[in-house]
């Protein structure tokens, strides 16, 4: 069974939870954020861009590294409780509404 976004960041903050601080300052997960986003760029870049992995590199999965970039997005979204089930929803909402007819339809 698949979990809804409410019981993901639940769980993240579950696991936070159990340390003295829970959760970097506001600066401190965007620059993790950043990191992870550039982490993400890097393995896009070699695998559909011109970028070549260096001898002997690993790069991680894309899977890994969007994984990545989720757990940080959410832990500052707990921080800031921010419910990201009523941030997607508001921003769906904005898409419906400004980009409707922006593109086109199959």
């Amino acid at each position: 069974m698949e979990k809804t976004i409410s019981e993901i960041q639940k769980e993240v903050d579950d696991w936070a939870q159990q340390f003295e601080k829970p959760y970097f300052s506001p600066l401190s997960m965007l620059a993790t954020m950043t990191e992870e986003l550039g982490e993400v760029s890097r393995v896009v870049n070699c695998m559909y861009g011109d970028k070549n992995k260096k001898n002997g590199e690993s790069l991680k999965a894309l899977e890994e590294e969007l994984g990545d970039l989720l757990f940080a997005l959410i832990c500052m979204a707990n921080d800031q409780e921010i419910s990201l089930d009523s941030a997607f929803t508001k921003k769906m909402e904005k898409v419906y509404q400004r980009d409707n007819n922006r593109f086109v339809r199959k």
